[in-house]
């Protein structure tokens, strides 16, 4: 069964908003987003994600508007695991299964999913490597990130210094990141 929503976040740590359209099944994501942004100049994301079963990233294509021109990035997974940015592999991601788009709380849901976070019956923490894309100069590099379930529909999530208690809806999504983002009212 195919749930599909629109969900917008005012996303406090960019000054602005974003706005996905998200397709769920039991076992894949697909969204289309778009994003406006302040700070910390102000930029314009659209941006496309789809998953493979498990909710494993299989491509994230992202176009970033600045007042020095328009960027693209056409991140890709293959069924290996092999992972190439606009044609150029990246060995380093080689263990990643998930993109995670910088200030964006709709990444987030996939490992969320995947490992049930969001209805776990008990604590349990996951540690993952993501391609991390940070915006709005698209670069992907590598990032650790942990994940653990403190409570139905609340989970830690921590990279580097850097951590927040995430407030999930019945689906996985994000409805309040603190210092990142706060879902609007449907």
């Amino acid at each position: 069964m195919t749930t599909s929503t629109a969900v917008t976040w005012d996303v406090t740590a960019s000054q602005g908003y974003e706005t996905a359209w998200v397709e769920l099944t039991p076992d894949t994501l697909t969204a289309r987003g778009r994003v406006v942004a302040t700070s910390p100049r102000p930029y314009w994301l659209t941006y496309r994600l789809e998953t493979g079963p498990r909710y494993v990233t299989r491509r994230l294509r992202v176009t970033a508007d600045t007042a020095e021109g328009v960027r693209e990035l056409d991140l890709r997974r293959d069924e290996r695991g092999r992972w190439e940015a606009n044609g150029r592999d990246l060995p380093e991601l080689a263990e990643a299964l998930d993109c995670d788009l910088g200030l964006s709380p709709l990444t987030n849901t996939m490992p969320v999913l995947r490992h049930a976070l969001h209805h776990a019956p008990g604590p349990g923490t996951h540690e993952l490597l993501t391609a991390w894309v940070s915006v709005p100069d698209l670069t992907v590099r590598p990032s650790r990130q942990h994940y653990t379930h403190l409570a139905p529909g609340r989970v830690r999530y921590a990279s580097g210094d850097f951590h927040s208690e995430l407030t999930l809806d019945d689906r996985g999504l994000v409805l309040d990141y603190p210092r990142l983002a706060r879902r609007l009212p449907d």
